[in-house]
């Protein structure tokens, strides 16, 4: 990747590791419906003056098709169900199942006819990444219920088709102004569900609310315009191996901040699951070539 794209790739690593945390303590006093809406509320209120101002709004609006499907797939569904899973899982294991989204994108990819060739070093990445996952799986997982894991699943077919919408259908469209119209819709569908919920907010502690705050002003407004940006920068099937070291940050910090155990699945699995991250993220020699190219040709 570039330089620029390692940026971009870092920064969102750390900043969607970071939701798994806020996401759980919130949940401990408000319920997942709430902080959802909250969120999305909090995000749009920050996108979508920017997004009218700029007059990128009809433009995004124009493709409201692909964008309502980028909607579901990327935030109304999975944010709801992650929320919700949370209930019952760890943030260190919810950030670890996050961690299959790179290899769903790639079957959807493939199926979808827009696969990049995988080179054997990436091949290699993805495999470890996978073995990673398998050894979290066998060794963590058997007491909780099915129900939370079905939650997860969705997820990660959301997460790993929401960016091919991008690549392939919204090229044209502002990523702000696509995720502020996003966030709009997901929080007018919450808004009859949470609204009459509101009373447990002047209920909850402060640092549920903080959360919340965090959660959507960073992890989201700001995290979804660099998202968009990183995608288009490395492509979507790369931009999402972000999910590889998302588990890494969501682990530490559950286990220094929320005090969870530091299982067996979780210190054999994510070493494994960081080093399939950085063999997956590299470009083959062919296309390293082309963007060498590239770059000495633009001015």
């Amino acid at each position: 990747m570039s330089r620029r794209g390692w940026a971009l790739f870092l920064t969102m690593s750390v900043v969607w590791g970071v939701p798994y945390l806020l996401i759980k303590v919130a949940v401990e006093d408000l319920s997942p419906v709430v902080v959802v809406f909250g969120r999305c509320l909090l995000g749009a209120a920050l996108l979508l003056p920017w997004t009218v101002a700029r007059g990128r709004l009809r433009p995004a609006l124009r493709r409201w098709r692909p964008l309502l499907a980028f909607t579901v797939l990327e935030m109304t569904g999975p944010w709801l169900l992650i929320a919700y899973a949370e209930q019952t899982l760890s943030s260190s294991l919810t950030g670890l199942l996050i961690a299959a989204v790179p290899f769903a994108a790639a079957l959807a990819a493939r199926l979808s006819g827009d696969g990049e060739r995988l080179g054997p070093v990436r091949l290699l990445g993805m495999g470890l990444g996978v073995a990673g996952i398998a050894v979290l799986l066998g060794l963590d997982v058997e007491a909780v219920a099915p129900l939370p894991l079905l939650a997860m699943a969705l997820v990660v077919v959301g997460y790993a088709t929401a960016p091919l919408i991008v690549t392939r259908s919204l090229p044209d469209v502002s990523g702000v102004a696509a995720s502020a119209v996003a966030l709009t819709v997901t929080t007018v569908v919450y808004a009859p569900f949470a609204v009459p919920r509101l009373g447990q907010v002047a209920r909850a502690p402060s640092d549920a609310l903080l959360a919340v705050l965090v959660l959507g002003v960073v992890c989201t407004a700001l995290a979804l315009a660099v998202f968009f940006a990183l995608i288009r920068e490395v492509g979507p099937q790369r931009a999402l191996v972000i999910t590889f070291l998302n588990p890494g940050v969501a682990v530490l910090l559950g286990v220094l901040v929320l005090d969870e155990p530091l299982t067996l699945g979780l210190a054999v699995g994510l070493p494994v699951v960081v080093l399939g991250c950085v063999l997956a993220t590299r470009r083959s020699p062919a296309r390293r070539a082309r963007a060498e190219d590239v770059d000495v040709a633009v001015p």
